[in-house]
């Protein structure tokens, strides 16, 4: 099989749950000529629904079947579909079916083979809805557990970033008292280091990275929890003497306005998901993305839900579909170099 060649990457993009709003942000997103000139886009989904997004969001683009990325014509105007052709015409937007996540399902379990055989560069994923992909088969919490069971991959955590802000979380969906189980120096420092690579694989030379403490004050020297002191802090030493420009453990009630404001620090390593998720989604809600790092290949994502309660209305914003594919274009750039 042919290696990707020197030309812009090819990016996959998963349709996601054909009852919301992702046939729509994808047809909307992809009206945006810049992409093309960063970027080689395939959408894994259905040309029919694709169809009825167009016509749904009033677009006039072509949407060209193919059955490999060797086929696409890549250009502006025209939307290659990898055609599972597997979403029945009776399917309605707005509703948990079991048949729509599991071609969801099918678009990210294809894509994935693609991205591992080499044939697309990075995976950007619409929207999925957790109780569809559950009764459709397949029993995972989300995209992020699909990725790594299909890439094998053990070592992953999920990255949130925005226009302002970019943040890694060391534990996600987990309840509290678990997650405070979970922070361990080893742990803490992976993340670290994968913040660290990911950075440098969109062009910074010497991230700056900021670990924000778990308890009240990062722990205030142990008075209100031992997890900043026994835990974080010695994983920051560690990284720091590997040459990784960390700070911390930071009182997590100031770090975000020292990163996002005072522009003092690049990321911010969070504990746990609220953490991480409430300043990212008050300071772009329309423009975050989500972003799974330590995979073989770089998987982007929309930082929204299904949106069933506007989806088929052609009204669902396509910011945050622009800027994951914009994100995965530029570090697949990246990481070629």
């Amino acid at each position: 099989m042919e290696a990707l060649n020197a030309q812009n990457p090819i990016l996959a993009i998963t349709m996601g749950d054909a009852s919301g709003c992702g046939p729509e942000i994808i047809v909307k997103a992809l009206a945006s000529e810049a992409i093309y000139r960063q970027c080689r886009p395939i959408v894994f989904g259905d040309a029919r629904r694709l169809q009825l997004a167009a016509r749904i969001v009033k677009s006039v683009l072509h949407i060209n079947r193919i059955s490999s990325p060797c086929d696409g014509v890549y250009q502006y105007g025209t939307i290659d579909v990898l055609d599972f052709a597997n979403i029945p015409e009776d399917l309605v937007f707005g509703k948990v079916d079991g048949r729509a996540g599991h071609a969801a399902y099918t678009y990210i379990e294809s894509a994935i083979r693609h991205a591992m055989d080499n044939r697309v560069a990075s995976v950007v994923t619409a929207p999925i809805n957790k109780e569809a992909l559950h009764k459709g088969g397949h029993n995972f919490p989300g995209h992020t557990e699909i990725f790594a069971e299909l890439t094998h991959t053990a070592d992953y955590a999920m990255m949130l970033a925005g226009d302002d802000l970019r943040v890694i979380h060391v534990t996600t969906h987990v309840s509290m008292i678990e997650a405070a189980a979970l922070i361990k120096k080893d742990r803490v420092l992976r993340i670290i280091q994968l913040a660290d690579r990911t950075l440098r694989l969109l062009g910074l030379k010497q991230p700056r990275i900021a670990v924000a403490g778990f308890n009240a004050h990062a722990g205030e020297n142990g008075l209100f929890g031992r997890e900043d002191v026994d835990q974080i802090a010695p994983a920051v030493i560690e990284a720091q003497k590997a040459g990784i420009a960390a700070a911390g453990p930071i009182a997590p009630d100031t770090v975000f306005y020292r990163a996002s404001c005072r522009k003092e620090f690049d990321i911010v390593v969070v504990m746990y998901h609220d953490q991480g998720h409430i300043p990212i989604k008050l300071l772009g809600f329309d423009n975050g993305i989500n972003v799974t790092v330590g995979l073989p290949f770089l998987r982007t994502s929309v930082d929204h839900g299904t949106a069933f309660d506007i989806a088929g209305k052609g009204i669902a914003n396509s910011g945050s579909m622009i800027a994951a594919i914009n994100f995965a274009a530029l570090a697949s750039i990246g990481a070629r170099k």
